[in-house]
């Protein structure tokens, strides 16, 4: 009988929920924070600052990636501008690393320690490619800080842009967004960690204009699980 479900479970367990629910012959909202419904277009593609406007009252919500969340809020301002692949460098701290023991969640290695890790086709970055429609490649990274991503895009655009211009356009294409800050300067994550949103900034372009490095932050587990 309620009206909204949120599923929190790991990856490839949705399944018996959703049919459960499906079967009570009632239709309840579903937001399911898996991955198990990214890639299925029956359902919502939750990210509402990019996906709104597909936004049809959609019983069944699949919530975005955290590191996925942040590339694209990254990356599409200029997307009808981007050349080529789109590399991202992301780090996270230890709690995007879940729960279960391994060593991208042990205190002690990850002191003064930084840990590459699924550093060709990981999930978040098929995901990005599929939603934006555009290559990106992506390699994460854990670091010793318990909450808050920090992701830097760097891209290659088919044509210059001016000082100033890419600010602008991350400006105007956020303006009125509650949950994302367009700051000059690159976010630092530390500023980030346990409070809701995203910051992006840093736009920072070649001597030529062609190329554009961005920096966005948010809280994983906040932002990055919303």
């Amino acid at each position: 009988g309620l009206d909204a479900w949120v599923l929190a479970l790991p990856n490839a367990k949705s399944g018996p929920f959703v049919d459960a629910l499906s079967a009570a012959g009632t239709d309840p909202v579903v937001v399911d924070l898996s991955a198990d419904h990214r890639f299925d277009d029956d359902w919502y593609y939750g990210l509402p600052e990019l996906t709104r406007g597909g936004y049809a009252g959609q019983r069944r919500i699949a919530n975005p990636g955290c590191y996925a969340s942040a590339m694209q809020l990254a990356v599409a301002p200029v997307l009808d501008l981007v050349e080529g692949p789109v590399q991202c460098f992301g780090v996270s701290g230890y709690s995007g690393a879940g729960t279960t023991p391994s060593d991208r969640n042990d205190v002690d290695k990850l002191r003064d320690n930084l840990m590459p890790y699924a550093l060709v086709d990981h999930l978040h970055e098929r995901e990005v490619t599929r939603q934006l429609g555009t290559p990106v490649e992506f390699m994460p990274h854990v670091a010793p800080h318990f909450r808050g991503i920090t992701l830097t895009a760097n891209m290659h655009l088919r044509e210059p842009l001016a000082a100033g211009e890419a600010e602008a356009r991350y400006r105007e294409r956020y303006a009125g967004e509650p949950l994302l800050g367009v700051t000059a300067d690159a976010p630092w994550v530390s500023d980030i960690a346990g409070r809701h949103g995203v910051a992006v900034g840093g736009f920072t372009l070649s001597a030529d204009g062609r190329r554009l490095v961005v920096v966005a932050t948010l809280d994983n587990l906040l932002k990055g699980a919303a």
